[in-house]
């Protein structure tokens, strides 16, 4: 059986993923360029709203995901636990998942969260490749 969250249902451009992005709230604006940064990952990524949060998928299979609290923002990874991370910006302790957490006043460091996001897309197009 797999372990992949597979969402036939995934689209290009979802309306209820743009609605969320497009709320007016502070934290939201904080995780929406993250989106967008997944969004632009590659030709077959696929988008949806997943238990409450912007979704991005490798054709139907999630990679990743945002959200928006009201103190932090955060940004998760469906196979987080195989993903490299020299900079160390994942928590959780799941057998797969991991996240991270962007907070006020707590600078992120972009490159390392930028190479987390190719590498999880990447990770799971090969996956996807795989037919797993």
């Amino acid at each position: 059986m797999s372990g992949l969250f597979r969402f036939p249902n995934a689209a290009t451009r979802h309306p209820e993923v743009e609605a969320w992005l497009a709320a007016d709230d502070p934290m939201r604006a904080v995780v929406r360029p993250w989106f967008e940064a997944l969004r632009a990952l590659g030709p077959d990524v696929r988008e949806l709203l997943h238990d409450g949060h912007p979704t991005a998928c490798v054709e139907d299979a999630a990679f990743a995901y945002v959200d928006a609290f009201s103190a932090h923002g955060a940004i998760g990874f469906y196979q987080g636990a195989d993903l490299p991370d020299p900079a160390r910006l994942l928590e959780g302790g799941g057998k797969r998942m991991r996240h991270l957490k962007l907070r006020w006043g707590q600078p992120v460091d972009e490159n390392a969260l930028q190479a987390l996001l190719a590498a999880a897309y990447a990770d799971m197009r090969a996956r996807v490749e795989a037919g797993e």
